[in-house]
């Protein structure tokens, strides 16, 4: 990958791209690049963060939209715009068809969180429900297109779409003409092939990896096999790059622009969500953190490098999941059961032991009927918070010098 793009592809050109950047600068809001030092002292290279999250409309996917309804005819505009999609590019689209004055017609699938039906209707788009999946809202949003002879605004696989995100790309190199890596979100491909694109054409020398989830990493086995693939099932929690089968249209730009393609755990994600609400105090979806949580990745060699944080729309359900299970895999919340003799005086030694290493009792249950064993009757559970793991460990020990038998237990705060 990395290798010049041949003469015939040539639909996405530098003249297009700075055509977008001056068309999307009309709405789009400033998402200047904040030094990390957080995610550079964990990786050995200097780190910048692209925080789209802070976006109009919380992401990226606003500037595809804009620039897509700029290219139409006057007639285009008047029949109406339809898309399907759950997420980001339903409010991308819906807040872009506004400012053009255009109706927008936006089919959800019924399972999606009130709120964010409720933000795309409020920027005053038509909100039709339908199926239970994406790929079965996207089948309505065809067929409503055909009978009403709507225009339809695709997610991802639009080269007009992708033109549009890749003047990411045109900000990063303004504001750091020496970067050195991009990292770019992957789910169907639109941010990356843009940005992947515009960046090779203003300095080829830069490096744009793309960053997928381990569990619809759909580019990464595409260009395994060399042409799009579609995968039998996917399962991440990163729900805005959980896509099945990378664009057909942009396929050939992610090959010949994208340097390599990264995966990365769902764990990784929920570590990368608490480390960047403690360390930056910004709310980042778990799709717009592959990015930063890529960088462990990376070799460590003092290289600029710009994570591209896609978007920030988190409904607080999520989050609060997130962050839960953020605190057991960082062992800040952790829970043991301990089996103790049923005799007074047990639980003041086993609450002492604990608060001698400061760790504070967050949840303790008490079961005296566990066991006929009068002399380990009586287990007790409990989630202690501490610091980190190794402060985690001083505590057991702590509890095993007092001849405890602590076993730690996987369980939800």
């Amino acid at each position: 990958m990395g290798e010049n793009m041949d003469e015939q592809f040539d639909a996405l050109s530098l003249e297009r791209f700075e055509e977008a950047c001056d068309v999307v600068g009309n709405v789009t809001r400033e998402t200047e690049l904040m030094y990390s030092d957080y995610w550079s002292q964990l990786s050995g290279n200097r780190v910048w963060l692209k925080p789209e999250n802070l976006q109009r409309t919380g992401a990226y996917k606003l500037r595809g939209a804009y620039y897509k309804i700029s290219t139409m005819s006057e007639e285009e505009r008047s029949r109406g715009l339809i898309t399907a999609s759950a997420g980001n590019h339903a409010q991308g689209v819906a807040y872009a068809a506004a400012q053009f004055g255009v109706q927008a017609t936006i089919v959800m699938p019924q399972t999606t969180p009130l709120i964010k039906v409720n933000r795309t209707k409020d920027l005053g788009a038509e909100v039709v429900l339908c199926g239970n999946v994406y790929d079965e809202s996207y089948e309505h949003a065809l067929q409503l297109a055909e009978e009403r002879s709507l225009c339809f605004v695709h997610p991802f696989n639009d080269l007009d779409v992708a033109c549009g995100q890749g003047t990411i790309a045109m900000e990063i190199i303004k504001e750091l003409p020496t970067v050195d890596d991009i990292l770019v979100p992957v789910g169907g491909g639109g941010l990356a092939c843009g940005v992947a694109r515009l960046a090779k054409l203003l300095n080829p020398k830069i490096r744009v990896i793309g960053v997928e989830p381990a569990g619809a990493a759909c580019l990464k086995a595409s260009l395994e096999h060399g042409e799009p693939v579609t995968l039998d099932n996917i399962n991440t929690i990163a729900d805005g790059t959980a896509v099945k089968t990378p664009g057909d249209k942009l396929f050939a730009y992610l090959k010949g622009n994208l340097d390599d393609v990264l995966v990365v755990d769902d764990e990784e994600l929920v570590v990368a969500f608490l480390d960047m609400v403690e360390n930056h105090k910004m709310v980042v979806e778990n799709s717009g953190l592959l990015s930063v949580a890529a960088v462990r990745q990376l070799e460590a060699a003092n290289r600029k490098v710009v994570c591209v944080m896609s978007g920030g729309n988190m409904d607080v359900i999520t989050m609060s999941f997130v962050v839960q299970q953020g605190l057991i895999l960082r062992d800040r919340i952790f829970t043991i059961s301990v089996l103790l003799p049923d005799r007074p005086g047990e639980l003041v030694r086993v609450s002492t032991a604990i608060a001698e290493q400061d760790g504070n009792v967050v949840k303790l249950e008490h079961n005296q009927f566990v066991t006929i064993n009068r002399n380990a009757a009586v287990e007790l559970r409990i989630t202690i918070e501490a610091f980190g793991t190794e402060h985690k460990g001083q505590i057991i020990e702590a509890l095993e010098r007092q001849g405890y038998s602590p076993r730690v237990v996987r369980t939800n705060i």
